[in-house]
């Protein structure tokens, strides 16, 4: 199946906040979730049942990128601080529509 990359505005924000490096290796992922999006660690969920995060260390601080798949489409949400942001991950998932 092919999929299509969709992302919330609030993730385009925090993209745009990074460096070119930090940039290219999110964009490499992305790549990845392209061709299989269900290779990573599902997460569980009040709103979506399909629900995903990509580990990432962009300049030495740990991140999660998470996306949801919305068959054909993939919606990237947010990137989270891995140990403060989990608590706030269903406030992100609803600005889904």
């Amino acid at each position: 199946m092919k999929f299509q990359i969709k992302s919330l505005k609030f993730f385009r924000k925090q993209i745009s906040q990074l460096d070119k490096k930090s940039k290219r290796i999110i964009d490499n992922k992305i790549q990845i979730i392209k061709q299989n999006p269900y290779r990573y660690k599902k997460l569980h969920s009040h709103k979506f049942s399909k629900v995903f995060r990509i580990r990432l260390r962009i300049k030495k601080q740990e991140l999660r990128l998470i996306y949801v798949v919305v068959e054909p489409n993939i919606i990237l949400v947010c990137l989270l601080d891995r140990g403060k942001d989990y608590k706030n991950l269903e406030k992100y998932l609803g600005m889904i529509r």
